[in-house]
């Protein structure tokens, strides 16, 4: 196989994210020809054994990293977290006069609620658009509706740098969880959520596949007259191949999967390795005097993106154009807040962040200073 790419391993993109070195070498040959097939990953049949195997494959080994129980479906569909903004409210809100309760954290769980109201009502407990999504709610803050057909919230708000360390809502509503941008990072209690959902392009994939996870109990009372594609009951009898599925995605799903199991070791040695990486990058913004403004709050910061400012804009544009020339990609900040980004996904290795870190020391003690 040909050496790694340097500037894969320097990839700090908010999505598609950076992928392990292993995994990018295992798509390289399957593009010309999967081994045990001979046939390349871009040509081999949704309808082949060996796809039905590697959905089989891709679904236990899920369940076996996030401790799922057999009452859990687990699904590989397409339209990304945005078909589920629509998708989710379609099975679970249409006809309800209960409104559903959702948590408006940041720029993607904004995207999900005029989505949802299409569909029916919605109540928004707490909203940190005012503060300009700096922080996320104390419990306090959280008046939870035991009616409410269910609680939606994002675990990770990839563009401000949020994430939940803790479990939110009542055991009582079905809770349900945006998780794109954290998915696979960290064991949890999963089997405390009725649905979780994740696009793959964050930390676990490319684009063009979305997991869905969902207890059976969650669909007793869904409509009967859904379209079959957005249907999770189609989707569940047909095993996620109701249509022809992006075989090539899923493959490279199967692959990280593996690398978590066999390389990693399971989630919370991922954990640990990822706690590590955003413990020396959240230091290195600590220790710059100012130079380096973190956007979320402390409490709140994300182990997957850390967003942050520099004393200017111009100041911005040209760390960004130093970063680059250096051999670093993908670190300018979302259009809607600016700034700077750093995304440590699980295939980020913590010796990028080593050199990310001495690059943004370097360039803080040259900086003129405004």
């Amino acid at each position: 196989m040909t050496p790694s790419n340097p500037l894969n391993a320097l990839n700090f993109s908010g999505g598609p994210g950076a992928l392990p070195d292993s995994v990018l070498q295992q798509v390289q040959e399957a593009i010309r020809a999967v081994p045990e097939v001979g046939l390349s990953i871009l040509g081999i049949s949704h309808r082949s054994d060996w796809f039905a195997a590697v959905v089989a494959e891709l679904e236990d080994n899920i369940r076996r990293l996030m401790g799922l129980p057999a009452d859990y479906r687990v699904l590989f569909l397409q339209g990304g977290a945005t078909q589920q903004f629509t998708m989710l409210p379609m099975s679970l809100l249409a006809g309800r006069s209960e409104p559903a309760d959702y948590l408006h954290t940041g720029y993607w769980s904004g995207k999900a609620l005029p989505e949802a109201r299409k569909v029916g009502p919605v109540r928004v407990v707490w909203s940190g658009e005012a503060g300009g999504f700096g922080r996320l709610p104390a419990d306090g803050e959280l008046d939870f509706n035991p009616r409410a057909p269910y609680l939606h919230y994002v675990s990770n708000e990839t563009v401000e740098g949020l994430q939940f360390h803790r479990l939110i809502g009542r055991d009582d509503v079905p809770r349900i969880c945006d998780m794109s941008s954290d998915f696979l990072s960290a064991p949890g209690d999963y089997t405390r959520f009725a649905m979780i959902y994740a696009h793959a392009q964050k930390n676990i994939g490319p684009a063009g596949v979305t997991v869905v996870i969902l207890r059976d109990t969650l669909l007793a009372d869904a409509p009967a007259d859904l379209p079959a594609f957005l249907d999770y009951r189609a989707q569940i009898a047909a095993h996620s191949i109701l249509n022809t599925p992006p075989v090539f995605a899923i493959y490279v799903v199967l692959l990280v999967t593996r690398w978590l199991l066999g390389e990693i070791g399971g989630l919370a040695a991922m954990e640990r390795v990822n706690t590590a990486k955003a413990a020396l990058l959240y230091r290195a913004l600590d220790d710059s005097d100012g130079f380096y403004a973190g956007h979320a709050a402390p409490a709140d910061r994300s182990k997957m993106n850390v967003a942050f400012k520099l004393p200017t804009p111009e100041l911005e544009a040209t760390f960004i154009a130093a970063a680059r020339a250096a051999g670093f990609s993908g670190l300018g900040g979302h259009r809607s807040i600016g700034g700077i980004r750093a995304s440590i996904y699980n295939g980020l290795t913590f010796g990028a962040v080593e050199k990310l870190v001495d690059f943004m020391d370097g360039f803080r003690r040259q900086a003129p200073r405004p």
